[in-house]
């Protein structure tokens, strides 16, 4: 098991990396969806 806070920095920018990756992912779901809802 790999500590929350890890103190390597690579893990953490990757770590990072992912969660804004995720956040864009979801972002871009949630606009295609409204248009094709949009009339």
């Amino acid at each position: 098991m790999q500590p929350v806070l890890d103190p390597n920095p690579k893990n953490g920018q990757k770590k990072m990396l992912l969660v804004f990756g995720a956040f864009l992912a979801i972002f871009v779901i949630i606009a295609i969806v409204a248009t094709i809802a949009s009339p």
